[in-house]
């Protein structure tokens, strides 16, 4: 049956997963849709134990297990490709460097740049912005270059693009087939499914973030998802990892588009638990590393990124924010920018998130002085949860260090009890 056929899918050197000594992270392969399936029983039953726990809870869900990684690879490659050919038509207008919503490119050059490229006669072109709201102001940049992109797919000539290294067109959907259409519908059924449970429960949903080479696709997905569910309140919440270059670019760019379309943003903010794979792939494959180069460059990341949505929610009051960090100074910049605001706890736009046994010293008194925060918890075989642990304390480095910090502040409040006569009372 389908446990069978799974053994027929191993994993691939090309996905980075334990090979020259890279053992934190699985890439799974599932035979059939039913394997997806499952998994959204599983997250729909955590829906459900959430709802009962807590008020206000969340629950996390990962779209690898909701959708066979393999179409999440290819769908993210298409994404990129897209978005590539904009940013090369960017700089061949002498706009290289620029901020990502800075960018624009002047409709008729646009226009004339597919046409020379043989792309799309500039007659045909112009159907593509035809019933739509684009080009108005004579300009398109990324969100609109991005929209385009659902209709311009269902084209029945296939939609060509040029290749950087070679000079030469190439279908943009080259390996997109109709079985990838269905996983693509299916995928999203399933985070509808799920969507409506936690609106039903009163349960927020965090989308973890993955691999980049999953990344695009997920955070796609995800954005299509707040669209129909992110009307009136952030039921869903799209997860951004700092220790990507690219970070503040997704950021502000998904920002900016629930400004455009009305709807509520909800993010989960991390600084990122692939950074060895991540950057052994890249060697590997012949990439660009695509981390920030220091950790002190991916803490300025995580602030900058921090600070944009803090300053969305002073302005707007349609953005939430899930700090997740065990990182003491970003609970402090974040504490003392929420003042500087004037955004008070409880209007619960900003909560704090930590893994359940890690960093209580900095858990408890967030909730004691009124800011909602919360308890991550992993689950699953330990075989698997381990290696998940493994890479949040890489993620976290210093951990250690923090723990002495807690047993001691722990091993003092104990000594202050005894010497009171007061040990099992505050």
């Amino acid at each position: 049956g389908a446990e069978k056929r799974e053994k027929q899918y191993r994993v691939h050197q090309g996905f980075g997963d334990h090979h020259g000594g890279v053992t934190g992270a699985h890439t799974y392969f599932y035979a059939d849709e039913a394997k997806c399936d499952q998994h959204m029983e599983t997250f729909l039953r955590c829906i459900d134990a959430s709802s009962g726990s807590s008020e206000d809870g969340f629950s996390a869900i990962k779209l690898t297990a909701l959708a066979r990684p393999q179409f999440l690879v290819r769908f993210s490659e298409v994404l990129v490709k897209w978005r590539r050919f904009f940013h090369q038509m960017a700089v061949e207008e002498g706009q290289a460097g620029q901020a990502v919503l800075d960018t624009k490119l002047q409709v008729e050059k646009l226009q004339e740049a597919l046409a020379n490229l043989g792309i799309a006669s500039k007659a045909e072109s112009q159907q593509w912005f035809t019933g739509e709201n684009l080009g108005t102001s004579g300009t398109v940049d990324l969100l609109d270059w991005n929209s385009l992109f659902d209709n311009r797919t269902k084209l029945s000539r296939p939609l060509l693009i040029p290749n950087r290294k070679t000079g030469q067109l190439e279908p943009l959907l080259s390996r997109f087939s109709e079985e990838e259409e269905l996983q693509m519908k299916r995928v999203l059924q399933r985070m509808d499914v799920l969507a409506r449970r936690a609106m039903e429960k009163g349960v927020r949903l965090m989308v973890d973030a993955e691999q980049s080479y999953f990344q695009p696709a997920i955070s796609r997905l995800t954005v299509e998802t707040q669209r129909r569910f992110n009307k009136s309140q952030p039921l869903i919440y799209n997860t951004y990892q700092c220790y990507l270059r690219e970070a503040y670019n997704n950021v502000t760019g998904d920002v900016e588009l629930s400004r455009r379309e009305g709807w509520h943003f909800g993010t989960k903010l991390v600084r990122g638990a692939y950074m060895e794979q991540e950057r052994e792939r890249a060697a590997q494959m012949g990439y660009e590393d695509p981390i920030n180069p220091t950790y002190e460059k991916t803490n300025e990341m995580y602030h900058r990124c921090l600070d944009y949505v803090l300053e969305e929610i002073k302005q707007r009051r349609k953005a939430s924010v899930m700090v997740a960090t065990h990182n003491e100074d970003t609970v402090k910049f974040t504490l003392r920018r929420m003042m500087e605001l004037g955004i008070h706890p409880s209007d619960k736009k900003v909560c704090f998130g930590q893994l359940l046994g890690m960093c209580d010293q900095i858990t408890f008194p967030l909730g004691q002085a009124g800011f909602p925060v919360y308890k991550y918890v992993p689950y699953g075989p330990v075989n698997e949860v381990l290696p998940y642990l493994s890479r949040r304390a890489q993620e976290n480095r210093g951990f250690m260090q923090r723990a002495n910090r807690e047993r001691d502040l722990l091993w003092k409040e104990v000594k202050r009890r005894l010497l009171s006569g007061n040990l099992f009372s505050p």
